[in-house]
């Protein structure tokens, strides 16, 4: 729930008690470094707290059964010489720092039985990578590895150190680098192997710096050692969970794979660290020159590796045929020939939806000449060729249409063709365009993630230009979705990809969006809530609670407003900013806020019976107070509960009230014809807005805290001007958003009546604010 894990959106649920060791142990040696708790107490609590959590997860992981658990239970034993891994890192962590060094052979042996445990856990993970990409990996390591070495030689300082342990120092330096680089930026196909690799490596490094610094009863140098050993065990059970879980069927969804920081990070400190060894006037010594020297034959070989896999990729001319069918549509046909052929098919001979995603695409066969590439098996293996060259670039853009379902079938195809012909002018001649059977199509791009955007843009551009069919002028919408390749599976990146289309359609067309994890994040809540909200009344899940509005006079109170809350048992409390659009999606607003009109003269009743003349305001859409009927079922709900009808307040928001100015105006006449006041909210001083104030039929004006600071130029403050014309027409000003007692003094000073905010009174249940009424002699209009 919202409530129970306020931290949901920066950090996932399920990485929250990671998160929470983290944070400890950070704080731990933050204490440590101030001499504020023993260092060794440091590095023992820091080794149990991560071998605690990472021995539960794994322990769990190996009692439990997996998602999608590979054949058999060959999980099962992997997981737990893991398991015994960190724990006996943890022991040694312990132990290590409490014995002198005579008697640090216990040690050695523990951290020796934590090197050979890892090694078997991690040779026993499911879904390994083949030894040829175990091989190019390490190969490809080794000149970065080899890099940091020399960095870390060439910073270290020279006096404080002998050589052997300034290299020992270096090389380890150079591990950890390399090791974070891996498990946060491996390979995307196999996330875990990379990850727990990481975190072994991690894990030893920590180890061995504990074992070459001096011991922690002499010095707080022993501290550097806690960061990489805890982070190491955490990132172990995290790489196995994730390696156990997703073997034999598809991954999670996640972040698209980075490869950049592999090749630009450690080459970029080796060039700081030159620098800054240069720059004291230092000479390169024997060692500099030996490593720089060793770092060629790693770079040799992975060149040589990566000539064989791209020779070994060749595959025989009837397969080389085949794939560029997929690619480029037909053999010896120009693309525009190609995109005329086959983009388009009738809507009668689609596929069901996409697993996954939610969009239905075009069955094979249905194109022109009964080969088009229209179908989900040919992207995807668009998708999966693009991945599984070396060092995979490329991009999926998932283009969805806006204007031309009310069509006939003859314009709408027609519109669609021309959309086709004008997406096969824009995108490069390799590119596949394969067409969805709603108003829309694919593009799979080589091209890396910047021009892959660049391209989106130009489609963006050329595909929302008015359509001339038949005589007349269309005028069409366009949202893309955009996901890279980057290693990922085919499936995957084609449910980013649908996600992102997903939000440049909630975010307003006529946009391109990239998928990234929050991203999807911010749509699966989006789901949860769609889900959740239908029925929400009926349930009893819907709540007020009350902001009382005073007089900034006397400070007094003379009302309140009554402000929507869903408290979802699922989804904790969820307010209106995130609710209402929603609702108005799914067309629930109506129920919503008869819901909180009926609730809140309810309210109002039982406070008028203790002779409170307080009013009570209500926000209603402009949506729903131009229903004809609004002013009638207003009166009625006012009817049931006796309330005077001067006591409440029906709120409109400003800016929505243009689209239907004359009907807005109708009905809050109707509504001063009965004797309730009207208000118009989030008012803004602009010519429109002051054109409006003129016309609406209002008893009062909100502003908001903006208006009542100085403008930077030093001009007087907008709210004078406000005050000015509120007082011309007879409306009373009410400053909201009023959060320091600066701007509840301003807003006084600058004539407004009434205020509200959480510089008076917060938002509060109605038993709260009753009590908070109770404090003053009398309440009056």
């Amino acid at each position: 729930m919202l409530l129970a894990y306020p931290f949901r959106f920066l950090v996932p649920r399920r990485a929250a008690p990671e998160a929470a060791v983290s944070t400890a142990v950070a704080l731990l040696v933050l204490a440590g470094a101030a001499g504020l708790v023993p260092t060794p107490v440091v590095i023992a609590l820091a080794g149990g707290a991560g071998a605690t959590l990472a021995g539960v997860r794994l322990s769990r992981l190996a009692a439990g059964r997996p998602t999608a658990p590979p054949t058999g239970a060959s999980w099962r034993l992997p997981t737990i010489a893991l398991d015994a891994a960190v724990v006996a890192a943890g022991w040694v962590a312990a132990v290590q720092p409490l014995v002198d060094a005579g008697q640090r052979v216990v040690a050695l042996l523990g951290s020796l039985a934590v090197a050979v445990l890892s090694v078997a856990g991690l040779r026993g993970l499911p879904a390994r990578p083949s030894a040829p990409a175990r091989l190019r990996e390490l190969v490809e390591a080794t000149g970065p590895t080899v890099g940091l070495t020399l960095a870390g030689w060439l910073l270290l300082p020279v006096d404080a150190l002998p050589a052997p342990a300034r290299l020992v120092g270096a090389a380890v330096l150079a591990g950890l680098g390399i090791a974070a680089l891996g498990a946060f930026t491996g390979t995307g196909r196999h996330p875990g192997h990379p990850t727990c690799r990481g975190g072994v490596l991690l894990t030893l490094a920590g180890l061995a710096l504990l074992t070459i610094l001096p011991p922690a009863s002499t010095g707080r140098a022993s501290l550097v050692a806690v960061p990489p050993l805890v982070l190491g065990m955490l990132l172990t059970a995290l790489g196995a969970t994730s390696a156990v879980t997703t073997a034999g069927a598809t991954r999670p969804p996640g972040p698209p794979t980075t490869t950049w920081p592999r090749a630009v990070l450690p080459a970029s400190v080796l060039l700081l660290a030159a620098g800054l060894h240069l720059g004291s006037g230092r000479t390169p010594d024997r060692t500099s020159l030996l490593l720089a020297l060793a770092a060629v034959p790693p770079l040799v070989l992975r060149e040589l590796l990566r000539g064989g896999a791209e020779g070994g990729t060749e595959r025989p001319a009837a397969h080389r045929r085949a794939a560029d069918h997929t690619i480029h549509g037909r053999e010896q046909q120009p693309p525009w020939q190609a995109a005329t052929a086959e983009s388009w098919a009738p809507a009668a001979d689609v596929d069901p939806t996409w697993p996954d995603s939610g969009v239905a695409w075009s069955g094979p066969g249905v194109g022109p000449t009964g080969d088009g590439p229209g179908d989900r098996s040919a992207l995807l293996a668009a998708l999966a060729a693009i991945g599984d060259v070396p060092a995979p670039a490329g991009a999926l853009l998932l283009v969805e249409l806006h204007g031309i379902e009310g069509l006939g079938p003859v314009a709408r195809e027609d519109a669609l063709a021309e959309a086709a012909l004008r997406a096969r002018a824009v995108v490069a001649p390799g590119d596949l365009v394969t067409t969805c059977a709603g108003p829309g199509f694919a593009v799979v791009t080589g091209a890396g993630p910047v021009l892959a955007y660049a391209l989106g843009t130009r489609l963006l551009g050329t595909l929302t230009s008015p359509y001339r069919l038949a005589g007349s002028v269309l005028r069409v919408q366009a949202s893309i979705g955009l996901a890279e390749v980057g290693g990922a599976q085919p499936a995957d990146v084609l449910r980013q990809a649908e996600l992102a289309r997903r939000r440049a359609v909630q975010l307003g067309r006529d946009r391109v969006e990239w998928y990234d994890a929050f991203l999807e994040e911010q749509l699966v809540r989006r789901l949860d809530l769609e889900r959740e909200l239908p029925g929400a009344v009926a349930r009893g899940e819907l709540d007020l609670v009350y902001q009382p509005v005073l007089d900034l006079t006397d400070r007094q109170p003379v009302g309140a407003e009554a402000l929507l809350r869903w408290r979802s048992p699922v989804l904790g409390t969820v307010l209106p900013a995130e609710l209402l659009p929603v609702a108005e999606d799914l067309d629930l607003v109506g129920e919503l806020e008869w819901w909180v009109l009926d609730r809140a003269c309810r309210q109002l009743a039982a406070w008028s019976a203790g002779s409170r003349e307080l009013w009570m305001a209500v926000n209603v859409t402009t949506r729903e107070l131009t229903t004809p009927d609004f002013v009638q079922r207003a009166a009625a709900v006012l009817a049931a509960y006796g309330v005077p009808p001067e006591r409440l307040v029906v709120e409109v928001a400003e800016p929505r009230v243009a689209a239907d100015l004359s009907t807005v105006v109708a009905r809050l006449a109707g509504l001063r014809s009965l004797g309730v006041r009207t208000a118009l909210d989030d008012f803004r001083p602009e010519h429109a807005s002051l054109a409006h104030l003129r016309r609406l039929p209002i008893d009062l004006l909100k502003v908001g805290p903006d208006l009542v600071g100085a403008e930077p130029t030093g001009q007087p403050p907008l709210i004078d001007v406000v005050v000015n014309v509120g007082e011309r027409l007879g409306v009373e000003i009410v400053a909201e958003g009023l959060e320091s007692p600066i701007q509840v003094e301003g807003a006084h000073r600058a004539g407004c009546r009434y205020g509200q905010g959480f510089a008076l009174s917060r938002p509060a249940t109605a038993e709260r604010v009753e009590a908070y009424f109770e404090e003053f002699p009398s309440a009056y209009r």
